[in-house]
């Protein structure tokens, strides 16, 4: 099944071919404005609950509420992905958060009005998040440049947690939380316009109107279930550190600026491995390095049972960031194994699972630190981590070779 006709994309792509492509370049500026919005938005409320209350716990809420509608967004609205055409989707999903937000701008709006814009906003991410990677597949096709262009989106998201708080901090002491509220509306807003002029109109991938068939299918292919737990389980011990970093840098005696450093250590091992990945390394050889990154994904969290100081500390982390590199081959793997019908749907599943299961480890981290100490609880996340990736990249293997003989006997 080809993809639909694209700006031609050379065989041997890299990061610059693919930014060579008008389309991509509109969904990516789309998706930095839609990621500016989020960012500071989120910030910016949580700053303007804790002037209305007082209240640090609410304010915690209003940074924490975001992730808890993941899962039901994911799961319920996955279908829409498919369902409609994919350009229409991202636009209306700008267009209601730009809604949402607007109406935390207006003076008045209650503490309790403000949850539920934020779940608002959240419901309706993953599903713009699983119709856009989808959409990638259409602009780009579903070889090497698909791979490239998920890696530049994820460096983006991944750079946002460096530079994307501290930006937003800087504005707040500019501006007043609704002011900078109203600076997300303009985002969304911007990138709604460059999706609906930017990008070309495609059908929907399913015209039926099933409502939750296509999900169960896709979750009864082992092959696509273990590459989403693939993509999800690494993902739930890989926070950790990132959960313990306040608890921790305290233990160090390292003060804020440890607390800084710790936070950002794991993003920049990530962001450096997927552009030595993506830039120096051929699609064979990223395909074939995906299980052995996997199976040490978490090794070096081991290291914390030898009591590192803080820079000791910091280079496990970015060990441990850089090892997600495997992702790039994964991106491959996960194209090829779901049906282009269902693309979108997997997508959103996939993004929505993500998060959830993200928010999870960072719960489980808290738990596991109270009663084991610090420390232990990273060791532990580790041991277990590494146990569980070797486990999946072996059924990693039995799936590849039952599709592959499934393949043979098909003759396709």
């Amino acid at each position: 099944m080809s993809a639909p006709p694209t700006a031609p994309v050379a065989p041997r792509t890299g990061y610059r071919h693919v930014l060579a492509v008008p389309e991509f370049r509109a969904l990516f500026a789309a998706h930095v404005l839609s990621l500016l919005g989020m960012v500071v938005s989120e910030i910016a409320l949580s700053v303007l609950v804790y002037d209305l209350t007082a209240s640090p716990l609410m304010s915690a809420l209003a940074f924490a509420v975001g992730f808890l509608p993941y899962a039901l967004g994911g799961t319920l609205l996955a279908p829409v992905a498919d369902r409609f055409p994919a350009r229409r989707v991202l636009v209306v999903c700008d267009l209601v958060c730009a809604a949402c937000v607007a109406v935390m701008v207006v003076p008045g709006t209650g503490v309790a009005v403000l949850l539920v814009l934020r779940c608002g906003v959240a419901v309706v991410s993953p599903v713009f998040s699983g119709t856009r990677m989808a959409t990638l597949a259409d602009v780009l096709g579903d070889g090497d440049a698909f791979v490239l262009g998920r890696s530049l989106i994820r460096i983006v998201s991944q750079s946002a947690l460096l530079v994307g708080y501290g930006t937003g901090g800087l504005l707040l002491t500019v501006v007043s939380p609704r002011h900078a509220l109203l600076i997300t509306v303009g985002t969304f807003l911007a990138s709604a316009a460059l999706l609906r002029f930017g990008t070309r109109r495609r059908p929907a991938r399913r015209r039926d109107r099933e409502q939750g068939g296509g999900t169960l299918v896709l979750l009864r292919k082992r092959r696509v279930l273990v590459l989403l737990l693939v993509f999800w389980v690494p993902a739930m011990f890989l926070v950790f550190p990132e959960a313990l970093a306040a608890p921790y840098s305290h233990m160090l005696g390292a003060g804020s600026t440890g607390l800084g450093l710790l936070m950002c250590a794991l993003p920049v091992g990530t962001i450096a491995g997927e552009l030595f990945a993506g830039a120096r390394l051929g699609a064979g050889t990223r395909e074939r390095i995906v299980l052995p990154l996997l199976c040490v994904a978490v090794v070096p969290y081991l290291g914390y049972a030898l009591a590192p100081g803080l820079w000791p500390s910091l280079l496990l982390l970015v060990l441990a960031g850089a090892c997600s590199a495997y992702t790039l081959g994964l991106d491959q793997w996960f194209v090829r194994a779901v049906p282009e019908e269902l693309r979108g749907r997997a997508m959103t599943l996939l993004s929505a699972g993500l998060m959830t299961i993200q928010g999870v480890g960072m719960a489980l981290a808290g738990v596991m630190a109270e009663v084991m100490g610090v420390r232990a609880a990273v060791v532990a996340a580790g041991v277990v981590g590494t146990v569980c990736c070797v486990g999946l990249a072996l059924g990693c293997r039995v799936t590849e070779s039952r599709d592959g003989a499934a393949r043979d006997m098909t003759g396709r």
